[in-house]
């Protein structure tokens, strides 16, 4: 008989008291390959728990020999071993946790379902619904054209039930892009950047690769559509501003550079060709010394963020202006294209741009948003227009941020890992599940978030969450320093403060450590009305706090009402 055990657990204490059961073997004992032979046929939800439990088994569990039959078991198509430290375990973990998931507002059916997989994708990296289908990038650069099955809702909409079935749209992409706008509606068609072979010209010897953008149907993926740039100049991504009739093309390029081009749409579908003329944007015209790794834009504006965290806008229209910094003080008509920098407090990472509001995620994980806030949509607490960023103190390490035109959802993550999605704005239409009315404050949505869900998209008809996870992806928080920390007492006001620089998680923990310490229920009021001072709340809240602690102590026999509104 074979005894399971770990040699690092030791012997079992009743090992010697068992008669006839024979001696126990180590697993020790076996052959690694025979072990790693066995483990290879697990689910990868056991695999990963199994590496958890020792030394021994966590070493053989993550072993590339284990994950090379894992991946050729979830993608038995795929024959390259990827990139990355962990070429193997990376693939096997992306093929595993992907999924494109959605809620449909409208219907009587109000649940998450999945999308269909498509076997040949190596995981999912960007995703993007359109008018009648959804388009998804893979890891090695396989556009996937998700056809949807359409279906006529309770209302007379036509909605679409589920992406029933998958073709390959092309290969070698490296981004795509559609209409800006937030209705789907618009998305006629679909601009691929992508890479491909051109045959040698005359006088020279072999083929060189060139970027190039390709135009398709959305409807039926018909490529309508092909410009090709010289081969010195590389991209990585694109994005679409302006309307149908004068779409500008953005393209960033791998030095960090903008060079922009305008396309008619209305004139694609019609067969033939012309010139287009590639230009350097303004912004690195200007301003050559800034290199900007990530863009954003809807119809009317541009974001883009630079290697050194800044950011910088262009606002096309006065409305747009307004709405997002409450003057036309300098709004020049006639220089759309000038480059505004926001004033912030830190490196930003990434942003979420909707149709006249916007939000931004510095390095310490702060949410700022600004812009219109009629509905509520900034998150605020209140219904007033914000000119600058202002950071949501109640939130913050969100692993997504979405901007419709006129609700925002964050997508943030537990202590235990478990996800959850929050929203703020306009209620109508089902857009904020569970909150029909809408809420100018971040509430929990009615939404099972997938456990490795990692971006998210709204529609008027559905919300999708694109479930992916990458090992490679570690997370680029930092912690923010004592002293900038928003919310901290200083050092004259109570002899347990925290000094918290990781968040509110620690600092709440030690407040209850605070509270539990006194020793009557006078003291404990006393101390939480002083904590509620410290706290990072607007002050209709504390004041709400405190005026509670004043009925409950009230009620509770307290010798009389303490001030109102302590010194914090």
């Amino acid at each position: 008989m074979v005894k399971r055990s770990c040699p690092s657990c030791g012997p079992d204490p009743g090992g010697e008291e068992k008669k006839g059961r024979g001696n126990p073997i180590s697993v020790q004992l076996f052959p690694p390959e025979l072990v790693e032979h066995i483990i290879s046929f697990l689910p990868v939800r056991d695999v990963v728990a199994l590496g958890q439990t020792c030394h021994y088994f966590h070493e053989v569990c993550d072993a590339e020999g284990v994950w090379r039959r894992i991946c050729r078991r979830l993608s038995p198509r795929l024959r390259e071993q990827g990139s990355g430290v962990r070429p193997w375990k990376r693939a096997a973990i992306l093929n595993y946790t992907k999924g494109l998931y959605f809620q449909a507002f409208g219907g009587r059916r109000r649940c998450l379902s999945k999308s269909v997989a498509p076997l040949l994708a190596h995981g999912y990296r960007r995703f993007l619904p359109t008018k009648d289908h959804v388009f998804i990038l893979d890891y090695t650069g396989t556009l996937f054209f998700l056809k949807n099955a359409l279906v006529s809702s309770t209302l007379g909409q036509i909605q679409w039930k589920r992406a029933c079935r998958y073709v390959v749209l092309c290969r070698g992409a490296k981004d795509f892009a559609s209409d800006p706008r937030c209705d789907t509606v618009y998305r006629k068609y679909l601009y691929v950047l992508a890479t491909r072979e051109q045959p040698a010209v005359v006088g020279t010897t072999g083929s060189r690769a060139c970027d190039c953008v390709e135009v398709y149907l959305q409807s039926s993926g018909q490529r309508v559509f092909k410009m090709t740039f010289h081969h010195s100049m590389s991209f990585k991504q694109i994005v679409l501003v302006g309307q149908e009739n004068q779409r500008a093309l953005l393209l960033l390029t791998e030095e960090g550079k903008i060079y922009s081009l305008v396309v008619n749409e209305t004139q694609l579908d019609q067969p033939r060709s012309y010139t287009v003329q590639l230009a350097l944007r303004k912004v690195s015209r200007c301003l050559p010394h800034l290199r900007v790794t990530r863009m954003a834009s809807n119809q009317s504006s541009t974001l883009y963020i630079t290697d050194q965290g800044g950011v910088y806008f262009e606002v096309h229209t006065p409305g747009v202006y307004r709405d997002l910094f409450g003057t036309l003080q300098a709004f020049d008509p006639l220089d759309q294209q000038m480059p505004l920098a926001l004033s912030l407090p830190a490196k930003i990472l990434f942003c979420a741009l909707g149709y006249n509001h916007l939000g931004l995620v510095d390095e310490f994980g702060r949410i700022f948003m600004q812009g219109n806030n009629r509905y509520g949509q900034l998150g605020t607490g209140d219904k007033m227009d914000r000119g600058e960023p202002t950071q949501v103190h109640y939130l913050q390490r969100p692993i997504a941020l979405w901007c419709g035109l006129n609700h925002s959802l964050v997508l943030s993550q537990g202590s235990d890992f478990s996800k959850e999605l929050l929203g703020c704005g306009c209620g109508a239409g089902g857009r904020l599940p569970g909150w029909p009315k809408g809420s100018a404050s971040f509430v929990k949505l009615h939404v099972k978030v997938p456990l490795c869900a990692c971006s998210l998209c709204s529609t008027r008809e559905c919300l999708y969450m694109l479930s992916s996870h990458d090992i490679e992806h570690l997370p680029t928080y930092r912690d923010l320093p004592a002293s900038r920390v928003v919310g901290t007492p200083e050092p004259g006001l109570g002899a347990g403060a925290p000094q918290d620089p990781g968040g509110a998680a620690r600092a709440c923990e030690e407040y209850l450590s605070q509270i539990h310490s006194c020793p009557t229920l006078q003291d404990r009021m006393e101390k939480m009305k002083e904590i509620v001072g410290w706290m990072p709340l607007m002050a209709a809240q504390k004041d709400f706090f405190w005026e509670a602690l004043d009925m409950l102590q009230r009620a509770a026999g307290g010798v009389g009402p303490g001030p109102s509104t302590p010194e914090s």
